[in-house]
Protein backbone atom coordinates (compact mmCIF):
# COMPACT_ATOMS: atom_id res chain seq x y z
CA UNK A 1 0.00 0.00 0.00
CA UNK A 2 1.08 3.36 -0.75
CA UNK A 3 2.02 5.79 1.95
CA UNK A 4 0.07 9.18 1.80
CA UNK A 5 2.34 12.17 2.26
CA UNK A 6 0.97 13.90 5.17
CA UNK A 7 0.11 17.81 4.97
CA UNK A 8 2.99 18.33 7.21
CA UNK A 9 5.76 16.80 5.23
CA UNK A 10 4.10 18.93 2.39
CA UNK A 11 4.90 21.80 4.09
CA UNK A 12 8.46 20.82 4.67
CA UNK A 13 8.49 20.10 1.23
CA UNK A 14 7.15 23.75 -0.17
CA UNK A 15 9.84 25.23 2.24
CA UNK A 16 12.72 23.82 0.67
CA UNK A 17 11.56 24.61 -2.76
CA UNK A 18 10.84 28.29 -1.54
CA UNK A 19 14.59 28.09 0.22
CA UNK A 20 15.67 27.32 -2.96
CA UNK A 21 13.91 29.32 -6.06
CA UNK A 22 12.37 32.02 -4.52
CA UNK A 23 14.73 35.18 -4.66
CA UNK A 24 12.87 36.80 -1.26
CA UNK A 25 12.94 33.40 0.65
CA UNK A 26 16.33 32.60 -0.38
CA UNK A 27 18.02 35.72 1.65
CA UNK A 28 16.22 35.49 4.96
CA UNK A 29 17.75 35.32 7.79
CA UNK A 30 16.50 34.44 11.47
CA UNK A 31 16.89 38.09 12.54
CA UNK A 32 15.33 39.21 9.23
CA UNK A 33 11.83 36.95 10.15
CA UNK A 34 12.28 38.12 13.66
CA UNK A 35 10.26 41.45 13.39
CA UNK A 36 7.79 39.30 10.80
CA UNK A 37 7.48 36.97 13.29
CA UNK A 38 6.04 39.55 16.07
CA UNK A 39 3.73 41.49 13.53
CA UNK A 40 2.32 37.49 12.81
CA UNK A 41 1.94 37.08 17.27
CA UNK A 42 0.06 40.36 17.39
CA UNK A 43 -2.07 39.34 14.10
CA UNK A 44 -3.04 35.92 15.96
CA UNK A 45 -3.76 37.55 18.96
CA UNK A 46 -6.21 39.87 17.37
CA UNK A 47 -8.21 37.29 15.90
CA UNK A 48 -8.61 35.59 19.16
CA UNK A 49 -9.83 38.91 20.59
CA UNK A 50 -11.82 39.04 18.22
CA UNK A 51 -13.09 35.46 18.27
CA UNK A 52 -12.88 35.34 14.53
CA UNK A 53 -12.12 31.36 13.76
CA UNK A 54 -11.02 32.16 9.93
CA UNK A 55 -8.74 34.22 10.94
CA UNK A 56 -7.70 32.42 13.91
CA UNK A 57 -6.73 29.08 11.63
CA UNK A 58 -5.08 31.41 8.93
CA UNK A 59 -2.96 33.24 11.56
CA UNK A 60 -1.88 29.98 13.08
CA UNK A 61 -0.89 28.68 9.70
CA UNK A 62 1.47 31.87 8.69
CA UNK A 63 2.92 31.69 12.64
CA UNK A 64 3.81 27.25 11.57
CA UNK A 65 5.61 28.68 8.85
CA UNK A 66 7.58 31.22 10.54
CA UNK A 67 8.62 28.34 12.97
CA UNK A 68 9.15 25.75 9.61
CA UNK A 69 10.93 28.92 7.59
CA UNK A 70 13.45 29.41 11.23
CA UNK A 71 13.86 25.48 11.31
CA UNK A 72 15.17 25.30 7.90
CA UNK A 73 17.81 27.99 8.48
CA UNK A 74 18.54 26.58 11.52
CA UNK A 75 19.19 23.19 9.75
CA UNK A 76 21.26 24.55 6.85
CA UNK A 77 23.02 26.21 9.49
CA UNK A 78 23.35 22.59 11.32
CA UNK A 79 22.71 24.27 14.56
CA UNK A 80 18.87 22.80 14.88
CA UNK A 81 15.84 21.20 12.66
CA UNK A 82 12.72 20.70 12.98
CA UNK A 83 12.99 17.16 14.38
CA UNK A 84 15.31 18.64 16.88
CA UNK A 85 12.98 21.53 17.97
CA UNK A 86 9.99 19.09 18.24
CA UNK A 87 11.92 16.09 19.88
CA UNK A 88 13.17 18.69 22.50
CA UNK A 89 9.97 20.33 23.37
CA UNK A 90 8.43 16.48 24.31
CA UNK A 91 11.49 16.25 26.41
CA UNK A 92 10.50 19.25 28.41
CA UNK A 93 7.06 18.71 28.58
CA UNK A 94 7.44 15.28 30.16
CA UNK A 95 9.88 16.89 32.74
CA UNK A 96 7.73 19.77 33.56
CA UNK A 97 4.58 17.46 33.88
CA UNK A 98 6.05 15.33 36.69
CA UNK A 99 2.62 14.83 37.31
CA UNK A 100 1.18 13.60 34.31
CA UNK A 101 4.61 11.49 33.46
CA UNK A 102 6.06 10.92 36.99
CA UNK A 103 5.18 9.99 40.12
CA UNK A 104 4.41 13.12 41.87
CA UNK A 105 0.89 14.03 43.15
CA UNK A 106 -0.52 17.09 42.21
CA UNK A 107 -4.57 17.50 42.42
CA UNK A 108 -4.98 21.55 42.08
CA UNK A 109 -3.86 24.17 38.87
CA UNK A 110 -1.79 26.42 41.67
CA UNK A 111 0.31 22.93 42.67
CA UNK A 112 0.80 22.79 39.05
CA UNK A 113 2.16 26.55 38.48
CA UNK A 114 4.16 26.13 41.44
CA UNK A 115 5.96 22.53 40.51
CA UNK A 116 6.35 24.19 36.79
CA UNK A 117 8.29 27.04 38.60
CA UNK A 118 10.49 25.68 40.33
CA UNK A 119 11.61 23.19 37.49
CA UNK A 120 11.88 25.90 34.90
CA UNK A 121 13.87 28.08 37.86
CA UNK A 122 15.95 24.58 38.27
CA UNK A 123 16.68 23.66 34.28
CA UNK A 124 18.13 27.26 34.09
CA UNK A 125 20.13 27.51 36.90
CA UNK A 126 18.74 30.69 38.08
CA UNK A 127 18.62 31.89 41.41
CA UNK A 128 15.02 33.81 41.00
CA UNK A 129 11.84 32.78 39.53
CA UNK A 130 11.28 36.37 38.08
CA UNK A 131 14.98 35.71 35.67
CA UNK A 132 13.29 34.07 33.20
CA UNK A 133 10.85 36.92 31.98
CA UNK A 134 12.06 37.91 28.68
CA UNK A 135 13.18 41.78 28.80
CA UNK A 136 11.89 42.42 25.38
CA UNK A 137 8.11 41.53 26.44
CA UNK A 138 6.17 44.64 26.33
CA UNK A 139 5.25 46.45 29.48
CA UNK A 140 2.01 45.24 30.52
CA UNK A 141 2.61 41.52 29.24
CA UNK A 142 5.67 41.88 31.35
CA UNK A 143 3.73 43.25 34.39
CA UNK A 144 1.26 40.08 33.96
CA UNK A 145 4.06 37.37 34.04
CA UNK A 146 5.91 38.86 36.79
CA UNK A 147 2.39 38.95 39.19
CA UNK A 148 1.88 35.36 37.94
CA UNK A 149 5.10 33.84 38.41
CA UNK A 150 5.19 34.98 42.10
CA UNK A 151 1.55 34.11 42.37
CA UNK A 152 3.09 30.34 41.75
CA UNK A 153 5.07 31.01 45.07
CA UNK A 154 2.25 32.11 46.85
CA UNK A 155 3.37 35.98 47.26
CA UNK A 156 -0.25 37.28 46.26
CA UNK A 157 -3.41 38.95 47.64
CA UNK A 158 -6.08 36.50 49.69
CA UNK A 159 -8.99 38.39 48.01
CA UNK A 160 -9.98 40.95 45.18
CA UNK A 161 -10.73 43.35 47.96
CA UNK A 162 -7.28 43.78 48.94
CA UNK A 163 -6.53 44.30 45.47
CA UNK A 164 -9.09 46.93 45.15
CA UNK A 165 -7.84 48.77 48.20
CA UNK A 166 -4.55 48.77 46.78
CA UNK A 167 -5.33 50.26 43.36
CA UNK A 168 -7.30 53.03 45.38
CA UNK A 169 -4.40 53.51 47.51
CA UNK A 170 -2.27 53.79 44.39
CA UNK A 171 -4.81 56.26 42.82
CA UNK A 172 -4.70 58.70 46.00
CA UNK A 173 -0.98 58.64 46.39
CA UNK A 174 -0.72 59.59 41.99
CA UNK A 175 -3.44 62.45 43.23
CA UNK A 176 -1.18 63.90 45.73
CA UNK A 177 2.27 63.61 43.63
CA UNK A 178 -0.09 65.27 40.86
CA UNK A 179 -0.89 68.05 42.81
CA UNK A 180 2.36 68.98 43.90
CA UNK A 181 3.25 69.64 40.10
CA UNK A 182 6.67 69.50 38.92
CA UNK A 183 8.02 66.82 40.02
CA UNK A 184 7.70 64.61 36.90
CA UNK A 185 9.72 61.22 37.47
CA UNK A 186 7.70 60.87 40.96
CA UNK A 187 4.58 61.37 39.12
CA UNK A 188 5.58 58.60 36.41
CA UNK A 189 6.39 56.05 39.10
CA UNK A 190 3.34 56.85 40.66
CA UNK A 191 1.14 56.36 37.08
CA UNK A 192 3.22 52.72 36.95
CA UNK A 193 2.13 51.90 40.57
CA UNK A 194 -1.58 52.64 39.48
CA UNK A 195 -1.24 50.37 36.24
CA UNK A 196 0.60 48.01 38.20
CA UNK A 197 -2.36 47.55 40.50
CA UNK A 198 -4.88 47.62 38.25
CA UNK A 199 -3.45 45.13 36.20
CA UNK A 200 -3.23 42.88 39.57
CA UNK A 201 -6.60 43.28 39.72
CA UNK A 202 -7.60 42.14 35.98
CA UNK A 203 -5.35 39.14 36.69
CA UNK A 204 -6.95 38.28 40.18
CA UNK A 205 -11.09 38.67 38.87
CA UNK A 206 -9.76 36.63 35.43
CA UNK A 207 -9.77 39.53 32.89
CA UNK A 208 -7.14 39.48 30.24
CA UNK A 209 -5.93 43.44 30.81
CA UNK A 210 -4.49 43.49 27.21
CA UNK A 211 -7.94 42.56 25.84
CA UNK A 212 -9.59 44.95 28.07
CA UNK A 213 -7.70 47.82 26.27
CA UNK A 214 -7.36 46.63 23.10
CA UNK A 215 -11.33 46.17 23.18
CA UNK A 216 -11.52 49.90 24.53
CA UNK A 217 -9.24 50.70 21.28
CA UNK A 218 -11.30 49.30 18.72
CA UNK A 219 -14.37 51.06 20.62
CA UNK A 220 -12.75 54.52 20.63
CA UNK A 221 -11.62 53.78 16.93
CA UNK A 222 -15.03 52.67 15.64
CA UNK A 223 -16.54 55.70 17.69
CA UNK A 224 -14.25 58.62 15.93
CA UNK A 225 -14.69 57.05 12.85
CA UNK A 226 -18.21 57.12 12.92
CA UNK A 227 -17.64 60.88 14.40
CA UNK A 228 -15.62 61.97 11.02
CA UNK A 229 -18.08 60.35 8.82
CA UNK A 230 -21.05 61.97 10.42
CA UNK A 231 -19.22 65.75 9.89
CA UNK A 232 -18.03 64.86 6.80
CA UNK A 233 -22.08 64.00 5.58
CA UNK A 234 -22.92 67.54 7.29
CA UNK A 235 -19.98 69.16 4.44
CA UNK A 236 -18.21 70.42 7.99
CA UNK A 237 -14.49 70.24 8.48
CA UNK A 238 -13.14 68.44 11.89
CA UNK A 239 -10.38 70.26 12.00
CA UNK A 240 -12.09 74.10 12.12
CA UNK A 241 -14.34 72.30 15.29
CA UNK A 242 -13.44 73.14 18.86
CA UNK A 243 -14.34 70.68 21.42
CA UNK A 244 -17.91 71.51 22.74
CA UNK A 245 -18.59 70.76 18.75
CA UNK A 246 -17.10 67.62 18.23
CA UNK A 247 -18.66 66.14 21.88
CA UNK A 248 -22.23 66.79 19.95
CA UNK A 249 -20.90 64.17 17.05
CA UNK A 250 -19.05 61.86 20.00
CA UNK A 251 -22.31 61.60 21.90
CA UNK A 252 -24.48 60.93 18.94
CA UNK A 253 -21.45 57.87 17.58
CA UNK A 254 -21.71 56.51 21.40
CA UNK A 255 -25.34 55.56 20.65
CA UNK A 256 -25.46 54.48 17.33
CA UNK A 257 -22.15 52.25 17.38
CA UNK A 258 -22.50 49.05 19.50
Amino acid sequence: MKKTKSSFDSLIKIMDELREKCPWDKVQTLKSLRGKTIEEVYELSEAIIKDDNTNIEEELGDLLLHIIFYAKIGSERKKFNINSIINKLIIKLKNRHPHIYGKLKINTIKEVEENWEKIKTKEKNQDSILSNISKSLPALTKSMRIQEKVRAVGFDWDNKKQVMEKFDEEIIEMKKEIRKKNNKKKIMEEIGDVFFSLINYSRFIGIEPEEALENTNSKFTKRFKHLENSIKKEGKNLMKMNLQEMDKYWDKAKKETL
